[in-house]
């Protein structure tokens, strides 16, 4: 099967490279048994590409068992991936076969294989290598020939070191990866996904849609979508029946986007290109432009906001008390609070041999000459009110730091930082760290 047909079976719309990519890889694999792990975020289409996954391969005629390791209690789900036994446990009146004992022949589809419990990863190991498999409360045991597709929207190799997944299941999951590209590396595929929603919907609900602007087209594309392709489908619904027979300006669809309002690119910012720039008779803007740009600059301060409180809870963690009091009181109060807006210090006001303050208490005893001179030149650069460097080089270089210094323990470094573990996994990703 090419890819055209694939596309056109499955309801794969879009042209963009990226996509390109998954589709050729999946063709690629799918009719063989070989065990296949689907990483991406929530509502990228993990479930569809499982399916379709299936439906192409040698066992399309066989059961696709399809199973949420997040939604079932960790109680139950060896239970329910296993099966169990009369009596087994308060409340198991009749035996019951497992989703692996219903699947067998065919297909098993783990979504979320990352909230799995450790003891129960330990059973998916064996099923995986060997197909043997134990129900709760027999000893007698099991076989299964099921081909595996696992899933998941966590970095399970981060979970391998915080020692939260096991090493050795993850390289048994790991035998295929395909990753599955966010809509908003996806820009090209939005409008034509959107479209054919709208069509979609307009049929089921009896509705008319006159159409956007090209204002909200821009939009459209330079949204983020937090929620991938699921959110875009949950828009176009929202407009059809809410916006019914309604001509779509950007007014009416920000009523609709929750998350950001842009990609994050300078070239992205909805209606501030000049290209993009529509203004009323008189050369002012218009209350809808006037709104885009409000939100962008409140998006732009709450980064600054969240940049600078980050700086000062990881100087405050880092900085030993020695350099601590080689700062002026008030900045020492500032630095303490992770307020550092009005922060105005020279390096060369800092007293005494503590001059290059907090250089040293960066660098470990291993580090390289070349890494401390690194560090020592961003580090000046926060400190010297001629040379600021950019949210983006201050932000990566702090999230670095605070990974070297607690040797990638994700959870410590986020704690220093004063942000989320959630929020370092989004910036690890964001500036592309390791």
């Amino acid at each position: 099967m090419d890819r055209e047909a694939f596309q056109e079976r499955f309801g794969l719309i879009g042209e963009s490279a990226a996509l390109k990519q998954v589709i050729d890889k999946v063709i690629q694999v799918a009719d063989t048994d070989i065990t296949i792990l689907l990483e991406g975020e929530s509502g990228v289409g993990k479930d569809i590409t499982a399916k379709a996954i299936h439906e192409v391969s040698k066992r399309k005629n066989e059961n696709l068992v399809i199973v949420n390791c997040g939604a079932i209690p960790e109680g139950i789900i060896e239970s329910e991936l296993f099966g169990h036994e009369k009596g087994a446990f308060t409340g198991a009146h009749e035996a019951r076969e497992g989703y692996f004992e219903k699947a067998d022949g065919g297909t098993i589809f783990l979504d979320e294989i990352g909230d799995t419990p450790p003891n129960v990863q330990v059973k998916l190991l064996r099923v995986l290598e060997s197909g043997e498999y134990f129900r709760v409360g027999s000893s007698k045991m099991r076989t299964t020939d099921v081909r595996v597709i696992a899933a998941t929207n966590k970095d399970l190799w981060n979970l391998v070191q915080e020692e939260k997944f096991r090493e050795d299941l993850y390289y048994r999951l790991d035998t295929v990866k395909v990753k599955l590209p966010p809509l908003r590396e996806r820009q090209d595929d939005i409008i034509p996904i959107f479209r054919t929603f709208v069509t979609e919907f307009s049929a089921k609900y009896d509705s008319v849609f006159k159409g956007f602007s090209d204002e909200a087209k821009e939009l459209l594309i330079s949204y983020r979508w937090p929620g991938n392709v699921r959110e875009l489908r949950n828009v176009a619904e929202q407009l059809v029946v809410l916006e019914k027979s309604q001509f779509i300006d950007t007014e009416k669809l920000q009523k609709y986007l929750k998350g950001r309002q842009h990609t994050g690119s300078a070239d992205n910012l909805p209606m501030l290109a000049d290209q993009h720039q529509k203004t009323s008779s008189n050369g002012s803007f218009g209350d809808g432009e006037q709104q885009l740009i409000y939100r962008a600059l409140v998006e732009l301060r709450n980064d600054i906001s969240e940049l600078k409180k980050m700086l000062g809870t990881f100087l405050y963690s880092t900085f030993s008390q020695k350099n601590l009091k080689a700062l002026p009181q008030n900045i020492q109060d500032e630095v303490q609070h992770g307020n550092i807006s009005d922060l105005d210090i020279d390096v060369d006001d800092t007293a005494g041999e503590d001059k290059d303050i907090g250089v040293q208490s960066f660098a470990e005893a291993d580090i390289s000459e070349e890494r401390e001179e690194q560090e020592e030149e961003i580090f000046n650069q926060f400190f010297n009110t001629g040379t600021i460097p950019s949210i983006e080089k201050t932000e990566q270089f702090l999230i670095e730091q605070a990974l070297h210094k607690f040797e990638g323990n994700r959870r410590k470094a986020s704690e220093a930082l004063g942000i989320s573990e959630r929020t370092l996994y989004r910036k690890l990703d964001q500036y592309d760290l390791q």
